[in-house]
Formats: structure tokens, sequence, C-alpha cells
């Protein structure tokens, strides 16, 4: 198969990425496991070379062959990609993210209700977390698209590349792409408050100048989205924190209690019957939690999102052990997902 042959299997297999690698078949990710692409023999160096040439532009193939990798976005009719170019033992790798063109709603993501509270907000600062693979991008076009059929405001996303494309709606959506539409996270930060947003999506927070220039953002009263790939609410807050240099985190403890809104950190989760579900840690930024970010006592975090349930709040093991109940989850499932399994274990005991 040609690169357009491959990219239209994957869009129409359903599968999350494409792989391609010396050595190896093409290889597709379907619900969160690798498969070979049926009848495809293994790749040669040259087999690779070709297939990723043929998607770079000449600007993107001499960045490429300078850097040694290059992200960038690529479509094919509808359908569009978000693609990595990379070395590995000094062959060509490639992995395309598939990213269909109707952006889900909250309810066809089996997000829960709260992601309609982000929605309705001003400002403050919202971080949605999980490892890499795990949906973070679309439960944000999910989110975003709302804000964009709903409310008339302006949306401004910083990416790389761009993903999802907004559709027009009641709001405007500008959205830039590093490298096509700026050179730097840090310059598309500042140039943001120039541009009238209201709402802002930093595609992921990657240093901590970026971080700063996010939090400075919100301080001065808009909504602001971005990712971390973090395992839990907890460890959100200490990662941003721990980026800083010692003499700086005080400050950013004080700006991070002041404008942060919630922290929902998510997973994917293998289903009964195929396809995944979304697992979900909710943190809202009450004064209990505001009082901990400041004075740096992270680990209250996890007791304080237990005993808040009636404030929306959840850990991971609860949103599992819904998921069990409901039967779209084995419990076998939800324990290799859980970060506090003895949580689960106590979670199932008690009912």
């Amino acid at each position: 198969m040609d690169m357009k042959q491959l990219l239209e299997m994957t869009a129409r297999r359903g599968a999350s990425d494409l792989h391609l690698m010396t050595g190896y078949p093409p290889v597709l990710r379907i619900d969160g496991v690798l498969l070979p692409v049926p009848g495809e023999p293994v790749l040669t160096p040259q087999d690779v070379e070709v297939l990723v040439f043929s998607i770079l532009s000449s600007e993107q193939k001499d960045l490429f062959l300078a850097n040694k990798e290059i992200d960038f976005s690529y479509g094919l009719g509808s359908a569009r990609f978000r693609a990595n170019i990379y070395y590995q033992k000094a062959s060509l790798g490639a992995a395309l993210r598939y990213l269909p063109q109707k952006i889900r709603t909250i309810e066809e993501l089996f997000l829960p209700e709260i992601c309609y509270q982000f929605v309705n907000l001003r400002r403050g600062f919202i971080l949605v977390t999980g490892p890499t693979g795990h949906g973070k991008s679309t439960t944000l076009a999910a989110i975003l698209n709302e804000i964009n059929k709903t409310r008339n405001v302006h949306i401004v996303t910083i990416e790389d590349p761009i993903e999802y494309v907004y559709p027009k709606a009641r709001s405007i959506v500008s959205q830039r792409e590093m490298h096509t539409d700026t050179h730097s996270w840090n310059v598309a930060l500042r140039s943001v408050l120039r541009e009238d947003p209201d709402v802002v999506l930093v595609g992921e927070m990657r240093d901590y100048e970026t971080i700063a220039a996010a939090l400075t953002v919100a301080e001065t009263g808009h909504l602001v989205f971005a990712t971390l790939h973090t395992n839990s609410a907890a460890q959100t807050i200490d990662r941003i924190v721990d980026v800083f240099p010692e003499k700086q985190q005080a400050q950013i403890r004080l700006q991070l209690s002041g404008t942060l809104e919630a922290v929902f950190s998510q997973r994917l989760i293998p289903a009964i019957g195929g396809g995944r579900r979304p697992a979900t840690e909710i943190l809202i930024a009450t004064p209990a939690v505001q009082t901990s970010i400041r004075e740096g006592k992270t680990h209250l975090i996890d007791n304080i999102i237990q005993t808040s349930a009636d404030m929306g709040m959840s850990l991971l093991e609860v949103s599992l052990a819904q998921l069990v109940k409901k039967g779209a989850i084995t419990l076998d499932t939800a324990k290799e997902y859980a970060l506090r399994p003895e949580e689960l274990i106590r979670l199932f005991a008690s009912t």
C-alpha cells in the first residue's frame, strides 16, 4: 500500500494511530492495542522513507533533515492526521494520529456532567491531564466546541500542530500552529493578550516559561485550558510548581491557587465488547484546595477529593468502580489502571 491507502485504512478502521518503522509491517493502534496491517510486508528503510517523504513538503523535509524530527498536521480529503516523523537506529520512523473530522460531543465521549460547568466559566485555569494517547485533545475539543456552539466569544488556540478544526458557530476561533503561524509558545502567549481573547487553549505546557505565560493569561481574567502529561491531580500541581526554580516556587503556588479552577485527569479504559471508556479524576479548586496549593501541602489533595464528592470531585478509583458496576469494564481491567488499588478494593468492599 502507498501512504494514501494506509491513511485511508487508518480512518476506515477507526484506528487512533498508524506506525511506520523499519523491520515491522505498518501497525495500527485500535482501541489501545497495536495490530499489524494484515497482508502487509515488513518495511525496509527505503519503504519507510518513500512513505514518509510522500507527505512532507520540501520545506518540511528540509526542517526534518536538519532537526531529525518534526511535528505537523496532514490532511487527506476530509480526514486529518497529527504526524511525528523521527529517526530511530539511523532510519526513519513515523507515528500518525488520526483526527476525526467530526468533533464528538461531551455526551458522545461519555464525559462527566461537570464538563458543562467548564463550558460556562468566564475565567480561570483548567488543566486536562493524563498519559499520551488517552484522549486529552479529544476531551478539550469537545469542551471548546461546546463553547463555540453556545457562547459569543473569541477562542484562540496555540497548538503543535493544529489537531481538531472547529466549525463556524456562535464564537470566532483563531487557531495558531507552531512554526506555521508563530515561532514559539512564549511569543504566542505574550501576543495572545493583544488578540482580544475570551478563551485560550495552550496545546501543551512544556517548560516553566510556557507555564508562567499561561498563568499570566489566566490571571488577567481569561479562561485558559491546557494539557499536561501527569497521572493524578496532586501530581499535576507538583509538576507545575517543581518545574520552576526554587526561589520562584512560592510565587507560583500563590498564582496557581488564585487562578486554578479544576484539574481533570483521565484514562481511556478498554471496554467490554470493544472500544474504550474514559475514567476520570476531578479536582475542583475549593478554598481548601487553594490553601493546600498555596501552603505547599499537596499531600492533602487526595483526601480533599475523597471527602468532597458533593462538590463534584472524585478520585480515579471512584470512576473506575462506577464503570465496573455499569458493566462497561471488568474489575481486573479497573485494577490494572487504578493509581490506588487499595482504594478501589475498599470501594468494592463497602458496597
